[in-house]
């Protein structure tokens, strides 16, 4: 099955007890992490058109839209309609102005030029083609616009690593099969943060899209980075 029909297929599997596993999992963090991106996205008093990719059950996209000035409009995209048909019972809850579509993050189906911020929370590593979608992403950018990527990731201290790796890799996907019946899907998932790429070659990348200024800050010593980029 190709990637991008595995990821749908693993995430519509995993919906109904996906937000649930990320507080645990985190000691409740993740909270906390999308508060500091938020800052960073709306980050100002004028109204701002957000494109939120990946945006799974909506979490992300509707703390953006409360923290956004007055007139924006955050649309959320994401491969797998189960994680969107639960986030757009959350929307309906909220009276916010998103729009939620399925779509592919490497095909975005937007002109050049549509949004002023592009936001990513714990889903660029699920790309199947990650330069073609930082590329898009770059694309649909306004000049001067910003992407903002929250991505979970693994302490480059190597005693921290290894307690890190025995948590990821045996704990987590027991924690995960415990909540939603899917063992393959929590053994996937913590693999990929270990061969998503560190800072020094990730940030190589964005600016090799064409991104011109690029920042890196880490949360709970690296477990978890924040990466804006400004087109």
């Amino acid at each position: 099955m190709p990637q991008k029909e595995t990821i749908r297929s693993l995430f519509d599997d995993i919906a109904p007890g996906y937000d649930r596993f990320n507080h645990v999992s985190s000691f409740q963090a993740d909270r906390k992490w999308r508060r500091k991106a938020v800052e960073s996205i709306a980050d100002t008093d004028k109204p701002i058109a957000v494109l939120d990719v990946a945006t799974g059950t909506a979490d992300f996209a509707i703390d953006i839209a409360r923290r956004a000035a007055a007139g924006s409009h955050v649309t959320g995209i994401d491969l797998s309609q189960g994680m969107l048909d639960i986030g757009r019972e959350k929307v309906a809850k909220t009276g916010l102005d998103i729009e939620l579509m399925q779509g592919d993050a490497e095909n975005l189906n937007f002109p050049d030029g549509s949004f002023d911020r592009v936001s990513v929370a714990f889903g660029v590593r699920n790309f199947e083609n990650l330069e073609k979608g930082l590329s898009e992403m770059m694309r649909v950018l306004k000049p001067g616009g910003k992407l903002v990527i929250l991505e979970l990731s693994y302490p480059e201290n190597p005693v921290i690593r290894w307690f890190y790796k025995l948590y990821a890799l045996r704990i987590l996907p027991l924690i995960g099969k415990s909540m939603t019946g899917n063992g393959q899907a929590f053994r996937y998932l913590p693999a990929s943060i270990m061969k998503f790429p560190l800072p020094e070659r990730f940030i190589p990348m964005l600016r090799n899209v064409g991104f011109t200024t690029v920042t890196h800050r880490q949360f709970m010593f690296g477990t978890c980075r924040m990466y804006t980029s400004t087109r």
